[in-house]
């Protein structure tokens, strides 16, 4: 069992729940953007006759933005600091979205995945600086549980994306709205944060705070890839956002052809359903963190996880939302909780650490087109074994972690 600490408050009592607050409205932002990703794979499948393997290279652009862009964007908040890295993210996921106006004009696949190849480099800039920024803005103790919370708030955005976009991009009499316009406005309001974030100042603190004494013993310290804490949640990062991209890719096509449901109720479901419960894991895996231990929670959860994929292998209908829902509510706590279990072995490499943590998301560029090739050559169903492998992984490291911790010991 583990017991409460001030959450917010450093070892020497400094409170940062200000900077929390306000790195904590970029998750929601990063959340938006790649739930609506999950709409407009069934929305390019109809509108412009995509396969669903082509349809998924609308993820894997996104993603595939994230493994070229992670070093740079390690290297600018490791010469700038965070809040650099934040409003470099922030412009490009504004511009990229602003490129949906002539987007919308020309019509052209390749130059939609331009746009989200662009937007995809801002989310890394911006994973990439609050992820870990949020773990030292506190007692360590409490690492876990504060990403936990901030990623609450990625949630909600998850639940905005499908709503927005089934609700502009989908009608019940099959007709499709201006795909533009919900760019158009997370565009306009993205670069109004970056304003924001450029008038403010962020404390540079955590293992950074400590630079002269870091920069003096980097050099002296173990290499970061001889942390099999870092190494094994680097590979259990690659393999959980591998799975969760492929689920949200594929959800609409999923229960619309084995429940028998219209594209807009089915993005409803995702929205009020599967991102609902997603949020609320978050809120509840914040809580249950403060008692249980992080990576026997993560244990758990990716077991459970595993069964709700073999439920989706049997081509279930009613049967299969339901373990879609099991499934959003297990996931919820496993990336937060993976990234600062990973972290914990950096040591003085933090942010060295945080780029290469990112660019282990480039798995949400392969499972999807993955999935789609499976889907496309025999059904949607069987494409789900793809997701059911890496929760099995996951649960196997979990359990590795605890023997490494219980060695320790």
């Amino acid at each position: 069992m583990k017991t409460n600490k001030p959450l917010f408050n450093d070892a020497n009592g400094r409170n940062y729940l200000l900077p929390f607050i306000l790195i904590t409205t970029l998750f929601f932002l990063w959340g938006f953007a790649h739930s609506i990703l999950d709409v407009l794979n069934k929305h390019f499948q109809e509108t412009m006759g995509v396969s669903k393997t082509e349809s998924a290279f609308v993820q894997a652009v996104v993603y595939g933005g994230y493994f070229l862009m992670a070093i740079p964007a390690g290297m600018i908040i490791r010469r700038f600091g965070y809040r650099v890295g934040v409003i470099t993210g922030l412009l490009l996921y504004g511009c990229g979205a602003l490129l949906f106006i002539p987007g919308g004009k020309l019509l052209s696949f390749p130059f939609f995945l331009f746009s989200l190849f662009v937007i995809g480099c801002g989310l890394t800039c911006l994973e990439t600086a609050a992820n870990p920024y949020v773990t030292v803005l506190g007692c360590k103790d409490g690492a876990e549980r504060r990403i936990n919370l901030a990623q609450s708030f990625n949630g909600l955005g998850w639940i905005v994306g499908p709503l927005v976009g089934g609700l502009l991009l989908f009608s019940d009499d099959n007709s499709h709205s201006d795909i533009s316009i919900p760019y158009t406005i997370i565009g306009v309001v993205v670069l109004c944060v970056a304003m924001l974030f450029a008038k403010i100042k962020l404390p540079e603190i955590g293992n950074e705070s400590e630079m002269s004494a870091s920069s003096a013993n980097l050099s002296q310290e173990p290499s970061l890839w001889k942390s099999r804490i870092f190494t094994f949640g680097l590979i259990a990062l690659f393999l959980y956002v591998a799975a969760q991209t492929g689920i949200n890719s594929f959800f609409i096509n999923y229960v619309t052809d084995n429940a028998n449901i219209s594209n807009r109720t089915a993005a409803l479901l995702l929205s009020f359903g599967g991102m609902g419960l997603f949020m609320a894991g978050r809120l509840g895996g914040s809580w249950i963190m403060a008692r249980i231990k992080a990576e026997r929670v993560l244990q758990y959860c990716a077991l459970f996880a595993s069964l709700s994929m073999a439920v989706l292998l049997t081509g279930a209908g009613t049967l299969g939302i339901a373990a879609f829902f099991v499934c959003y509510l297990c996931e919820s706590i496993m990336f937060p909780t993976i990234f600062a279990i990973a972290l914990r072995g950096a040591g003085s490499h933090i942010k060295q650490a945080s780029s290469y943590l990112i660019m282990s998301i480039v798995g949400g560029a392969i499972a999807p087109v993955l999935m789609g090739m499976i889907a496309d050559l025999t059904n949607m169903a069987n494409a789900f074994v793809v997701p059911l492998v890496c929760f099995v992984c996951i649960a196997v490291y979990a359990k590795k972690i605890q023997q490494v911790y219980n060695a320790k010991k």
